[in-house]
């Protein structure tokens, strides 16, 4: 499938250009957020006069209440720079990998969890001899294993297309134009391997300065919440602006300078291009993929352990430095949330209107930053839900302009071995329409997960009669959640389908010395950014869903396969047994997360009983002994799930062929994405349950608290069951059908070539 557009040069000098203008605003965004500074003497001077913006004055909640102690400020340098300088060797050794959805969600995250440990009294010492140790632990273990994997991998990508033709060296006819001669396979090769490996150094160049910037950001975001919370959500909101604009324009820009170095070589033959740049999507996905089980698994199996025993038995506070599993906790949060997240930066994606996207998005940060003002707790989720809306109406806006200049009024599409002329405005709304689609799923993902509304309300109410209720109640709003999602789904693909064929595009506190105040505004950051993050989740997984059809397309063509008739044997236990895949690999990550916290909670109970003084917080724990749990268990247990996603297209087109390979695909895409949006969604649910309870801002909410009664514990042990839905299984299954897709379309001419070696011999 191809369609007879060459890009001109305006589009040529639209994407650079929109790439330096994010990575320019990026720097600008940063520059704000220094202002903020982690000295007491700048702490004092900031807050010497002036009413500040967002209805709050300058001066601090502990000045207002007589208890200011510039110490907290110093506290908060000590810890950000602690975790700052064990995160560089940590990934200067790592290589870790990137994070670009959620970006917002991971900032929200961390300022809270930063905000909870300045209620440690330790030292500087304590930080950078615990978190690098339990960081280097995981991660240098972790990426010695994937390094191994991409190198092995690289090899076996040479290999096996440099085989399709015999390892020649002379030109081919071309697929689409046979009159014309294109570069031999043995170039696809070569080519498909770098930028497989470029794929992978740019997922770890993203890592590596996300990383950097959550680190920077989480402390000055806490610092500014003594503040007001308009003030917090601003440096949250910017810092993740750095983050997401900085990681966006670097991706576009590698990618923009593959394909033009690439085509120095390849000339006019784009078809022999765009097959060998698919590499690039395979090597970020297959990273993230690791990092996000691998984190996933660490992160709550520590976070399982420790609100069982803590919260539950124990009835200590959320991460209290009593508990011996809270540093493997928040260590997997950094590793976890910001490190795993998101392989869609990774993606063959069209880049004018990704380049358009830079532009509306550095719009639409403005209108949260700048143009309107947070005054209250209550209004940040409706500031994140306009963010939404806006960026929907400018970018359509933006891809009616795109279609309008950079696309003649009608061209040609291949499709099946077909040709299908399609008009401009028909390829906008097949955008568009997929646009419109993930603000649905946003919106019903909101709806779904966010305690503002009746779902989250009811399943927090089901906890008056214990967890098992509360369980029963949070999986039947998961399922339940999952139907408008699929009917948005299912009319962008049709409209797109009728319009240009399968050619379309989605677009998819307990503080020490500060006040209790604080804490509360670091919570309302902390929810607001559970129902991000499940909004961001939502989008992933709709993008996964529009993004591995037309990978799918991709790779019928490619394959040469003129229809796919799920009649046919061939294809029908294809589909069967990819429908099947997205619950083996969730069973593998579940069963990992609750193996690793069953060895967790024993280990905490053992502590707890063992330790003299432990509980009165005289005696220190054994964390070390945690972190090693955490650490074992998410390097053992990570494979298994990365083997089955990586190989089984290998297995399935080699022994079965393109046919069968194509069902699977099929399977994997239609059960993946319903099981994705379940598991994220109930996870979302429950977690937003407990802090409905936790909050007390209703009548109905402190009639089921407080912190430590039945109804509470009960949400707790929702929450924790629901940490790996939303955390590990959920958010990998979206990395899982975009992979295998785009894995089978790089070995596509292999498969098609040499596949099926079963069905020849029988």
């Amino acid at each position: 499938m191809g369609v007879t557009v060459l890009p001109d040069l305006g589009t040529e000098i639209l994407i650079p250009v929109c790439a330096i203008i994010g990575i320019g605003f990026s720097i600008f965004q940063w520059m704000l957020v220094s202002k903020v500074k982690l000295t007491s003497g700048s702490a004092a001077s900031n807050n010497s006069g002036g009413s500040g913006k967002n209805g709050h004055g300058d001066y601090l909640i502990e000045e207002e209440e007589g208890i200011n102690d510039h110490n907290t400020v110093l506290k908060c340098a000590e810890i950000q720079n602690a975790i700052s300088e064990g995160l560089d060797d940590v990934i200067a050794n790592l290589q870790q990998i990137q994070a670009l959805l959620m970006v917002l969600e991971s900032l929200l995250l961390t300022s809270c969890f930063l905000g909870e440990w300045l209620a440690m009294k330790y030292t500087s010492s304590f930080w950078k001899g615990h978190i690098l140790d339990c960081a280097t632990s995981f991660l240098f273990t972790e990426y010695q294993y994937v390094g191994i994997f991409m190198i092995a991998f690289a090899i076996l990508i040479f290999v096996f297309l440099g085989s399709v033709k015999g390892f020649s060296t002379k030109s081919q006819p071309c697929t689409y134009e046979p009159l014309k001669f294109c570069k031999p396979a043995l170039a696809t090769a070569a080519f498909s391997t770098i930028a497989f490996v470029l794929g992978a150094v740019t997922s770890v160049i993203s890592g590596f300065l996300g990383m950097k910037i959550a680190t920077y950001a989480n402390a000055r975001t806490t610092l500014e919440a003594r503040k007001g919370v308009g003030k917090a959500f601003i440096t949250a909101f910017r810092s993740g602006a750095v983050m997401g604009f900085l990681l966006a324009a670097n991706g576009l820009l590698v990618l923009y300078i593959a394909i033009n170095l690439f085509k120095l070589y390849y000339g006019d033959d784009w078809e022999g291009l765009f097959e060998a740049i698919t590499g690039y999507g395979l090597g970020g996905s297959s990273m993230a993929l690791f990092g996000r089980v691998g984190g996933g698994i660490y992160t709550k199996a520590a976070d399982v352990g420790a609100d069982l025993v803590g919260k539950v038995e124990m009835n200590i506070p959320e991460d209290d430095p009593r508990n011996p599993a809270v540093i493997a906790d928040n260590v997997g949060d950094n590793v976890g949330d910001i490190a795993g997240m998101g392989s869609d930066l990774f993606r063959l994606i069209c880049r004018v209107l990704f380049s358009v996207g830079i532009i509306v998005c550095l719009l639409t940060t403005l209108f949260a930053t700048d143009f309107f003002e947070i005054k209250a707790v209550n209004e940040i989720e409706p500031a994140l839900k306009n963010q939404l809306i806006i960026s929907t109406v400018l970018m359509t806006i933006g891809i009616a302009i795109v279609s309008w200049v950079a696309l003649p009024s009608s061209f040609t599409i291949f499709n099946f071995g077909t040709q299908k002329v399609v008009k401009n405005w028909q390829l906008f709304l097949c955008v568009a329409v997929g646009l419109w689609a993930g603000l649905i799923i946003g919106f019903v993902t909101e709806y779904y997960t966010s305690n503002a509304y009746s779902p989250v309300q009811d399943v927090a109410d089901s906890c008056r009669t214990g967890a098992a209720t509360n369980v029963i109640f949070g999986l039947a709003l998961g399922y339940k959640s999952v139907i408008i999602p699929i009917f948005a789904i299912a009319v962008s693909i049709f409209v797109s389908f009728s319009f240009a064929a399968i050619d379309n595009a989605g677009g998819i506190a307990e503080m020490a010395g500060m006040s209790h105040r604080i804490r509360e505004r670091t919570d309302a950051l902390d929810a607001a950014g559970n129902t991000t993050a499940a909004i961001g989740k939502g989008f992933a997984i709709g993008s996964a869903a529009l993004v591995s059809l037309a990978l799918f397309g991709a790779f019928v063509s490619r394959a040469s396969i003129s229809t796919v008739d799920v009649l046919t044997p061939k294809v029908f236990i294809g589909l069967i047994v990819g429908a099947m895949l997205p619950y083996w690999f969730s069973a593998m990550t579940m069963k990992s997360v609750g193996s690793a916290a069953l060895k967790m909670v024993e280990e905490v109970r053992r502590q707890f009983k063992t330790i003299p003084g432990l509980l009165e917080g005289t005696a220190k724990p054994d964390y070390a002994t945690c972190v090693k749990i955490s650490t074992d268990a998410s390097i053992k247990e990570m494979i298994p799930p990365g083997a089955l996603v990586m190989l089984t297209p290998l297995i399935v087109g080699i022994f079965f062929g393109v046919e069968t390979l194509s069902g699977v695909l099929a399977g994997a895409l239609v059960s993946g994405v319903q099981v994705a949006i379940s598991a994220s969604n109930t996870g979302g649910a429950w977690d937003n349950a407990k802090k409905y309870i936790e909050a007390g801002v209703s009548e109905h909410a402190m009639s089921l608290g407080p912190k430590g009664s039945d109804p509470h514990k009960a949400a707790v042990i929702g929450d924790t069951i629901g940490d790996p839905l939303k955390d590990t299984s959920g958010p990998s299954l979206n990395i899982l059908i975009k992979l295998m897709a785009v894995e089978s379309l790089v070995f596509a001419p292999f498969f098609a070539t040499h596949g099926g070696l079963l069905f020849k011999i029988l």
